[in-house]
Formats: C-alpha cells, sequence, structure tokens
C-alpha cells in the first residue's frame, strides 16, 4: 500500500551544527556584560547534557522554569527551577493533558536551536528575532558549508516512485530552496510545507496532508530529528515516525523507530 513520507529538513536532511554556536554568540552580546561567562557556561553544559535544559524537555518563559516530558504524550511530569530545585505540584501548573508550545511563552526545547533561546531568556534577553535573522544571514555566506550526505538524493527518488514525500519545515521559501539547492535536493519533493510554526501546528499540517493525499494515518511516515515537533505528534495521531538522533532512545512505541541518522536508516532499508 502506497505510504506518504513526510520530511524535516533541518537536522535532518543536513546534520551541520555550527549556525547553533553562532546563534549562541550573536545573543550572547544582547546578555548584560556581567552575566556573559554564566551564560556560556551554561549553554556549553546545555549543549553536554549536564543543564536542567535539555533537549526534550520544554522552557517556560514567564516562570523560568524547565519543564520534563513524558516524550509519547507531551504531558508535563516534573519541573525545576534553573539550578535544578524541584518545583511542586506540577499538575497545578500544566494540568493533565498534552502541553501546548508556542514560540513566545512555554517553548519546545526540540533541537540545537532552542538551548541558547532559553539561555538568552533566562539572562534578560527579550528580543531574540535579529539574533536569529543574523544566524539565518550567516547561513548563506561561504563561513558556513553544508556537506551533502551521498546517496540521500538517490534514496529519496527511489522512495519517491512508489510514495509521495513531503517536505514540513519552519524554515521560510527562500531558506528551504537555498538549502535544498546546496543539498542536490532540489525537486525531489512533491510537496513542500514551508514556515510551518512546528510543533504549534504540527498536527494541522498533518491533518491537513491526510485529507490532501486522502491516505489513512496509519500509512503517514513523520521523519525528523525534533521528537516534540515531528515525533510524537505524529504518534498521538496513529502515524508511523522515524525519529533521528544519537540521544538515548525515548522509550518503545509500536509505530516508532529511531536511527542516529537518515543515512543509518536509508543504509537499513537498502540492505533489506
Amino acid at each position: 500500500m502506497e505510504k506518504l513520507y513526510i520530511f524535516d529538513l533541518d537536522g535532518t536532511l543536513y546534520e551541520e551544527t555550527d549556525h547553533f554556536d553562532y546563534y549562541a554568540q550573536q545573543l550572547m552580546e544582547l546578555v548584560p556584560a556581567n552575566d556573559r561567562h554564566d551564560f556560556w557556561e551554561d549553554y556549553l553544559a546545555m549543549k553536554a547534557g549536564e543543564h536542567t535544559v535539555n533537549i526534550g524537555k520544554a522552557y517556560d518563559v514567564q516562570r523560568d522554569i524547565i519543564v520534563t516530558l513524558d516524550p509519547l504524550t507531551l504531558k508535563a511530569k516534573a519541573a525545576h527551577q534553573w539550578d535544578g530545585t524541584d518545583v511542586p505540584d506540577v499538575k497545578s501548573l500544566y494540568g493533565e493533558q498534552a502541553l501546548s508550545f508556542d514560540f513566545n511563552s512555554l517553548v519546545a526545547i526540540g533541537d540545537g536551536w532552542w538551548l541558547p533561546f532559553a539561555c538568552a531568556k533566562h539572562y534578560g534577553v527579550t528580543d531574540t528575532q535579529a539574533s536569529y535573522q543574523a544566524t539565518k544571514a550567516y547561513m548563506v555566506t561561504d563561513k558556513f558549508q553544508l556537506s551533502e550526505i551521498g546517496g540521500l538524493r538517490s534514496f529519496l527518488l527511489r522512495l519517491k516512485k512508489g510514495h509521495p514525500i513531503v517536505l514540513m519545515t519552519n524554515s521560510d521559501r527562500a531558506d528551504v530552496n537555498r538549502l535544498l539547492s546546496e543539498l542536490n535536493l532540489s525537486g525531489v519533493f512533491n510537496h513542500i510545507i514551508s514556515l510551518a510554526k512546528k510543533p504549534e501546528k504540527t498536527r494541522y499540517y498533518f491533518e491537513h496532508l491526510h485529507h490532501l493525499y486522502q491516505c489513512p494515518f496509519e500509512q503517514m511516515v513523520s521523519i525528523g530529528d525534533n521528537f516534540i515537533n515531528e515525533i510524537a505528534p505524529a504518534l498521538m495521531l496513529g502515524m508511523k515516525a522515524i525519529y533521528l538522533s544519537s540521544h538515548d532512545t525515548v522509550g518503545h512505541h509500536h509505530n516508532l523507530t529511531q536511527y542516529r541518522s537518515i543515512r543509518e536508516w536509508f543504509d537499513q532499508v537498502d540492505e533489506d
């Protein structure tokens, strides 16, 4: 039976991470001078997985609280202050339903973009947009080099012969076109959704694609490196999901498969 494959872009179809450090450096310039050393130490600890803030959690900007999530339901399990102190009575703060994320007040820390963001907010930075745009501008210079993943284009084209493939990303269309060109993936996807506002609108777009392609949810597959953005919402709808991450496994689910990278996935598929 025909499946519908929905791919993320950043961290999925390319694996460079230098731009996260550049973004952190841009944000650090906005932090009060006396706090910049602490900002950078916190950021390095986050990257090393040695801080309360890490990928897979959420950051409550207004309360300056880090929320630990059940990865398969996105419900709040625990919460901590910046220094790791427990926050009691989490249910009174966040209820017992799956959390709803935005880009301002309750932020999903799903990938490397959000570590410097949370750090900057903690240290009093109110506007991160200029730093984000400066980082995007850096990513189109010769200083930032993307490496094409060998064999990816041919794999996607083989996949496309039997199944529609969709790209769904938070990047804007100009960035998408440039990145796909650099990665030798122009013209590969049947359908591109840019400015998708994941995770806030992930479910909306999955349902949209479900109706557009008349494809049952159980035949739809979401592929990405951000569990909160791409994986958990898919599993909640009964879709299959391929999680690309070298992090520890997030737990067993009959519709979930994890690989360290997209290359490991398509190498495994080709062997099968």
